[in-house]
């Protein structure tokens, strides 16, 4: 027991430094404009056995924390439907593969004829650092909101096959090994590996959306945390049993419901796990470095980084260009991509048990890759200043528009019946509208008259968030709860105070509260229906459109100065001699 309770404090104590450290040091990194990236690094730094040796055992850490790359994947997923997936097969499997290919060649034989090593080690470590870090590439996409852009998005899609040459990679590595005799593949393993790839693509086509249905159903906030959490381990379990990788497994995942009604909810359930999991991730690899070795074959290691980043930029520069990126972009793919990966610490272990790499070679070439992703930061920053200087033009190459990100211009927070109409008008005139409520019964009600509207609550900013809201121009309130409208209107307008807010009262008394709302516009419920059925009634009672037309606009402006008094005053403070709107037809 009191091991166990011992074990529970030494948890809590290492969750304390780990958010003390990030706190700490992401905050000056940022404000030293070197990216948050390389504060999680310094951190790890400090904080590892090579440092104050506050954490000492770096690689249960990093084991730990490979899991935010398995999120990170899931949410990447989340944003590329099926058919945009389809779009990019050449840059997967055309620029992908040979930039694999073409580095892993040319790093192997640079091995033999730079550093003596035998062929079987060469070609391991070659492909190993061929191999560019998910984790570094997409997160400073991320944070420089280009993920989605011609280049981020062909950055991605490299990204993307060097997760899918991890696996045959992996086969790999015993065929090289000494003595091996060149044992034929496990055709077995692979069937597997494609029964469970077909496993996960009908269980996202069948099963999840009818389940998450259910769950939205409860209400409970809770369960449905933890139903997104299970999809992504579940999918990244059934890969990693297949010998594949897990991030691959929770990028299918994600893929598969990226036309779900429910992703903007599953992003902003996954979101904050995957943020500190993926920082602990980059704390993790600056622990795991032993920055001893470092100093002790610096010029090894430093240079050696220098020209892994040279060569694997000069490859990822020509490759983007023949296959139609502007140098700009083609500048902008060969500073994002051309550090080690994280996937290299994999296959230089394994190589290492197989006695393919010596223990110190593998350790070495971990620091180098380390180092190399250190770098990386620095020469973002670097060459984004000096390509601003040589490249003028907004590149834009032949890639799919950004605009299938689904960031729409209106948001429409409740698709009820005030809700649909105003997307229906939106939609008519071919502005595009994201549709958002919180009842699975009517999304299900609209998916059958045609209408794609998304699960999620509107007080909840992150879900608004996932769905756009930081890049629309508008977004109406129309949900029917009055206290959660009200709640709403106000947490959109402290967390984008750019946006328009148009809102909804249902009735006199939510109206007079709305006034004092951050709101920029609001109508009542039944106020225009009544107006436009009086001013229709006294059309066919002979009336004169000009009469009818003064006499509304008479009205409109006594109820607005009446509810304005009846918010200052009470409800009932101007009824004493009955209602003192009065209109003169003449």
């Amino acid at each position: 027991m009191a091991a166990a309770e011992g074990a529970g404090v030494e948890l809590v104590q290492n969750a304390a430094v780990f958010l003390g450290a990030a706190v700490v040091a992401v905050p000056i990194f940022q404000r030293l404009k070197l990216g948050s990236i390389l504060g999680y690094l310094a951190a790890g730094a400090v904080l590892g056995p090579a440092g104050l040796a506050v954490i000492d055992n770096a690689e249960n850490v990093l084991n730990f924390a490979e899991f935010g790359v398995v999120l990170l994947l899931f949410v990447i997923g989340l944003e590329l439907k099926p058919s945009r997936l389809w779009s990019l097969k050449r840059d997967i499997f055309g620029l992908g593969m040979l930039q694999v290919m073409i580095t892993g060649v040319l790093l192997a034989a640079i091995g033999v004829h730079g550093l003596g090593w035998s062929w079987n080690a060469a070609l391991a470590g070659g492909f190993a650092v061929a191999l560019s870090s998910t984790a570094f590439g997409v997160q400073l996409l991320r944070e420089r909101g280009d993920l989605n852009t011609p280049y981020g998005t062909r950055a991605f899609s490299i990204l993307l096959f060097q997760d899918l040459a991890i696996v045959p990679l992996l086969a790999l590595v015993p065929l090289l090994a000494v003595g091996s005799g060149g044992a034929a593949p496990d055709w077995i393993a692979t069937l597997e590996a494609l029964g469970v790839i077909v496993l996960l693509v009908l269980a996202g086509k069948f099963l999840l959306n009818p389940v998450f249905r259910i769950i939205a159903a409860t209400g409970s906030d809770e369960i449905s945390v933890a139903a997104a959490l299970l999809v992504v381990i579940g999918a990244a379990l059934l890969m990693h049993m297949v010998g594949m990788s897990m991030a691959l497994g929770a990028f299918i995942a994600g893929v598969m419901l990226a036309e779900s009604e429910y992703r903007h909810q599953l992003e902003a359930d996954i979101d904050p796990f995957r943020g500190l999991l993926l920082g602990l991730f980059f704390i993790a690899v600056g622990m795991s470095v032993d920055w001893r070795l470092v100093l002790a074959n610096w010029g090894f290691v430093l240079g050696g980084a220098i020209a892994l980043m040279a060569i694997k930029g000069a490859i990822l520069f020509g490759l983007s260009r023949v296959f139609g990126s502007g140098p700009k972009d083609a500048t902008r793919i060969a500073v994002t991509l051309p550090q080690g990966g994280e996937f290299g610490f994999v296959l230089f272990s394994v190589a290492a048990g197989a006695a393919i790499l010596s223990p110190g070679d593998a350790n070495m070439m971990t620091a180098l890759v380390t180092v190399s992703m250190a770098l990386t930061p620095l020469v973002g920053a670097a060459s984004d200043h000096i390509a601003g200087r040589l490249f003028t033009s907004d590149e834009r190459g032949e890639m799919p528009d950004a605009a299938e990100a689904e960031r729409n211009s209106v948001i429409v927070v409740g698709f009820g019946r005030v809700g649909q109409v105003v997307a229906r008008i939106y939609m008519a005139l071919g502005i595009p509208v994201t549709a958002i409520d919180g009842d699975p019964k009517r999304i299900e009600a609209a998916k059958r008259f045609g209408h794609k509207v998304y699960f999620g609550d509107a007080t909840r900013t992150d879900v608004l968030a996932a769905a756009g809201a930081g890049e629309a121009d508008m977004i109406f309130v129309t949900i029917d709860n009055q206290k959660a409208s009200l709640l709403a209107i106000q947490e959109i307008r402290k967390r984008f105070p750019q946006i328009k807010i148009m809102g909804r009262a249902h009735d006199r008394i939510h109206a007079m509260e709305m006034i004092d709302s951050d709101a920029d516009f609001f109508v009542r419920d039944t106020f225009e229906s009544s107006v436009r059925l009086a001013a229709e009634g006294l059309r066919r009672l002979g009336e004169k459109d000009e009469t009818i037309e003064r006499v509304i606009e008479e009205f409109r402006r006594a109820d607005d100065d009446l509810l304005r008094r009846q918010k200052a005053d009470g409800l009932y403070a101007v009824s004493e001699g009955g209602d003192s709107l009065r209109l003169d037809k003449t």
